[in-house]
């Protein structure tokens, strides 16, 4: 039977503006089983997991468990567990770590503050500081979420582990299961899709680099979906793939149209219109679903650099 990732694949059904959104990530290792709602069904205390939704709701922070590639057998929880936290906003994009013997620890932070970009309380409740090693690829495998997620997910988590690249983490979700293998990529927290293993590799590189790669790339997290698309389309049509280089800094409309306003540092600004369609025909949104629906689809209608006046003015 077709899972849902491959009838999306051979429908070619875009990703541009499919990415989870969240201005930053908050992090918290959680090894063994995870259950569809990882954050309530895992070994981590389920009032901690209702505590921090709750506490994240209107933040703009979005929390999720991790865990090392590898098998997964019950054998309890780790004394210290890894913590990150990532701020994907560009110009002001970071990653912290820190450990903790303690999770419930996490109830000590600010997460309206963290949503801001505002790192302080982060390091003050678990002596966090700036992360100095890879940058962090997390790829989705939580196969009762979707079953897709493990049986394309958990492999590719394998082989880069294996093969020595750094930074390497399986996450519990990421949301559009009909793209899996799924990745997100911190600190700069753009989403990909359909991702190869040599193709993580280039992406990794590249964000060493403060470089950005657009092939098979969903968006960039800090944005709504349709500042997604505009920004990757912004991207392409300027060949301009530094990380902080863009910002969507205004996005007005409501579906299924709306004009993005995307900003250069060097003060230029292109105007997009992105249109929201139906994706016909109809596909399995998710391998647990057994009725077929029509996800929306952001299509970039138009890319238009504005003059130097016009830019200055809006």
């Amino acid at each position: 039977m077709s899972t849902c990732s491959t009838v999306s694949g051979y429908l070619d059904e875009p990703i541009s503006g499919t990415a989870a959104t969240a201005t930053t990530w908050l992090l918290l290792e959680q090894p063994g089983p995870w259950g569809a709602k990882a954050l309530t069904s895992s070994h981590l205390d389920p009032v901690l997991g209702r505590a921090l939704e709750a506490a994240a709701k209107g933040t703009g922070v979005r929390v999720a468990l991790i865990r090392r590639p590898g098998r997964h057998a019950d054998s309890g929880t780790p004394a210290v567990r890894q913590v990150y936290a990532a701020h994907t906003v560009p110009g002001n994009a970071w990653l912290r770590t820190a450990t903790t013997c303690d999770p419930h620890r996490l109830l000590d932070l600010d997460l309206a503050a963290l949503g801001r970009g505002d790192h302080n309380t982060f390091d003050s409740a678990l002596d966090g500081r700036p992360h100095a090693g890879d940058p962090l690829a997390l790829v989705c495998t939580n196969g009762k979420r979707d079953r897709c997620c493990a049986l394309l997910g958990r492999p590719l988590a394998a082989e880069l582990a294996a093969s020595g690249v750094g930074g390497i983490w399986e996450v519990t979700h990421l949301g559009g299961h009909r793209f899996s293998p799924t990745l997100l990529v911190l600190p700069y927290g753009y989403a990909y899709g359909r991702a190869e293993a040599h193709a993580v590799k280039e992406i990794l590189h590249s964000v060493r680099d403060g470089r950005i790669v657009v092939e098979g790339c969903r968006g960039n997290s800090a944005w709504e979906r349709p500042g997604q698309a505009a920004e990757l389309a912004v991207r392409t049509a300027a060949g301009e793939y530094a990380a902080d280089a863009l910002a969507v800094v205004r996005t007005q409309g409501a579906p299924p149209r709306w004009e993005v306003t995307v900003a250069h540092t060097d003060g230029r600004r292109w105007r997009v219109v992105v249109a929201q369609g139906d994706s016909v025909p109809p596909r399995p949104e998710s391998c647990g679903v057994s009725v077929l629906g029509s996800p929306a689809r952001m299509d970039v209608v138009e890319v238009r650099e504005l003059p130097t006046t016009t830019a200055l003015a809006s």
